[in-house]
């Protein structure tokens, strides 16, 4: 009987599924660490900015964590949360971003609040909408109403003279007639 050394069955696996080093194997090759600046997976690509404008606002008191609140035109504040006198924050905004803006403010510690706003276009909507979300899909000529999630016939004309082709319009109501808008086309 002959003895000889066996093979250890990880070598033996590597080298039945082409994974060990030979003469002519691309293995035998210098690996390249060369930057690959043009590629997705090194660069990434990146977010879409949320927000024009973040500032840091002092208001000890103010109650609360968090205050939601858009800003008009005319300096008028709509607020979303709690009735809060959101002066402060929206006194902390002047100058950085123009109105009308959404905006978010977050409490960072004694009397101190984050607050991050980006601008917004309202629309006046005269028409008499059973529901506080519409959403306009325009495509191809053909028009679809959602109302508050729910398919909706009929038409807003405000909104669909702001639509024209291929277009989706989503508005939120701010109070009676104000609306929050947004234009995606297709």
């Amino acid at each position: 009987m002959f003895w000889r050394k066996r093979q250890p069955l990880h070598e033996q696996l590597a080298r039945e599924g082409g994974l060990t080093p030979t003469d002519q194997s691309p293995l035998d090759t210098p690996l390249d660490t060369g930057p690959r600046w043009g590629e997705v997976g090194i660069h990434g690509v990146h977010r879409q900015r949320e927000w024009d404008a973040v500032t840091i606002a002092e208001a000890p008191e103010l109650e609360g964590d968090e205050a939601r609140f858009v800003v008009l035109v005319d300096g008028s504040i709509l607020a979303e949360t709690d009735d809060l006198d959101l002066d402060q924050l929206a006194d902390a905004l002047e100058g950085s971003v123009e109105t009308p803006y959404r905006a978010e403010a977050v409490r960072r510690g004694d009397g101190l609040w984050a607050v991050a706003a980006r601008r917004v276009q309202v629309v006046e909507v005269p028409e008499d909408v059973d529901g506080d979300r519409a959403t306009l899909t325009v495509r191809n000529g053909e028009r679809t109403l959602e109302l508050d999630g729910m398919t909706a016939f009929g038409s807003i004309p405000t909104l669909e003279r702001l639509a024209g082709d291929d277009v989706v319009v989503t508005a939120q109501r701010l109070d009676e007639t104000l609306w929050e808008v947004e234009l995606n086309r297709l």
